[in-house]
């Protein structure tokens, strides 16, 4: 049985005239158990491999059916699964049907049809993402059964449609599965598939050559089998005329939540976070308050945990006013690291957007800003990543110079990492 805690990290004491409270909410979540496993409906994992013409340079589409290969051999049996090639359309390579249930359970039998299917795949056609999106919920639709779905999407290319023809998809999408992407090689667009993840509560990265591809497959799919708890939901209770500024979540990566809350009643409003393993996620909450009097006091907040509308953990974010300002003028060390955590992820994004457009100046300036806050926060990824993208001269003050040559992989991989976040240094 999967067990919640949860701590807040706050300062309380808000100054004279004060109305901004910050804390951030610790959730851990052990013994999680096996997808599909804990009694709450059956686990799908669908595998969308594109398959597109420019999957057959570098030997992409080889490398990506030993991979789906890899991803299948992890999953464990009793989950319902399916395979979907995608280019300019969505095919579904395996289950072989044309009507009724578009995924079987995984046994002996099934996972070496599936593998057989796999190997079966070609590259040819264009990129459109949509129909891989809406081929997947179908899927997925088809067997109601199923509670916790989890796609696993491949693509190597630009998507070859309308931007509002995908954010539809996604919108379709969204709040039905998750998804984590990859994109392999430099062709695809950073932007457009990070959108697809983070509006499916995934993670997006870069895998940089074919050969790369079946471990970080593997990795992905032993993670989703991790996640014995296939949903939870965050709620935020906030008291009569207060006002909640955001929810984001901090930690894995920076996620804001706070345009996709579904009000629960006039004072509490629901957050999703999708399915959980044994792990802990931070979030950060800010609450305006109206100010008080000095002396008194008010219970700004409750964060609470939700799995099945059974509430299993709950923090309390306090205010307190006051005048003595030793007490109001500190910053607690969880809430600063976060909050530049958070800002590093936007001027490294920012930085790079600027490079490309050849404004040098605002780009020396977003990420020297950027090598900083990753100095600072103790975030060694990014500085390794950064590093590759400028020559610092002054970490302390980010002073940093661009380089002139640098791989595209090397800054696609700054920009898909750039939302990863570390813990506070001890």
């Amino acid at each position: 049985m999967a067990e919640f805690t949860a701590a807040v990290y706050q300062n309380e004491f808000l100054p004279d005239g004060g109305t901004d409270v910050q804390a951030i909410v610790s959730v851990t979540c052990t013994g999680a158990g096996t997808a599909g496993q804990g009694g709450h409906g059956d686990a799908g994992e669908i595998i969308v491999i594109d398959t597109s013409g420019s999957m057959s340079d570098d030997a992409r589409i080889e490398a990506a059916k030993r991979a789906a290969m890899v991803a299948l051999g992890e999953i464990v049996d009793g989950t319902y699964v399916a395979i979907v090639s995608g280019n300019g359309a969505a095919f579904l390579a395996y289950p072989n049907v044309r009507s009724g249930p578009g995924m079987v359970r995984l046994d002996a039998r099934t996972r070496a049809e599936a593998t057989r299917a796999i190997t079966s795949l070609r590259a040819a056609g264009g990129t459109v993402i949509s129909t891989w999106l809406d081929l997947t919920g179908t899927l997925f639709a088809s067997v109601p059964q199923v509670t916790q779905r989890h796609a696993l999407i491949l693509t190597d290319g630009e998507n070859n449609e309308p931007a509002s023809v995908l954010d539809a998809a996604v919108s379709r999408a969204t709040g039905y599965y998750q998804a984590d992407c990859r994109g392999v090689g430099t062709d695809w667009k950073v932007s457009e598939i990070r959108r697809i993840a983070q509006a499916l509560l995934g993670t997006v990265d870069i895998i940089p050559g074919p050969a790369q591809m079946a471990e970080q497959f593997a990795a992905i799919m032993r993670t989703s089998m991790a996640r014995g708890v296939p949903d939870a939901q965050l709620r935020v209770w906030a008291p009569l005329g207060a006002q909640v500024l955001f929810v984001r979540q901090v930690l894995p990566t920076v996620e804001d939540l706070t345009a996709r809350r579904a009000p629960v009643n006039d004072l509490t409003g629901s957050y999703p976070t999708g399915a959980w393993s044994d792990e802990t996620r931070d979030y950060h909450v800010s609450i305006r308050l109206a100010a008080k009097a000095l002396g008194q006091e008010q219970l700004a907040s409750r964060v609470q945990i939700v799995v099945g509308g059974e509430m299993k953990a709950q923090g309390l974010v306090k205010a307190k006013w006051s005048g003595d300002s030793s007490l109001t003028t500190r910053i607690d060390a969880q809430v600063a690291h976060y909050t530049g955590q958070t800002e590093l992820a936007a001027v490294i994004q920012e930085g790079l957007a600027a490079k490309a457009a050849g404004q040098e100046e605002l780009a020396t300036t977003k990420l020297g800003r950027a090598v900083q806050l990753a100095a600072a926060t103790g975030n060694d990824e990014a500085t390794a990543k950064l590093r590759k993208v400028v020559e610092v001269q002054d970490a302390e003050t980010g002073t940093v110079r661009l380089k002139r040559a640098v791989a595209k992989a090397d800054e696609m991989a700054l920009d898909t990492a750039s939302t990863k976040t570390t813990r506070v240094r001890p």
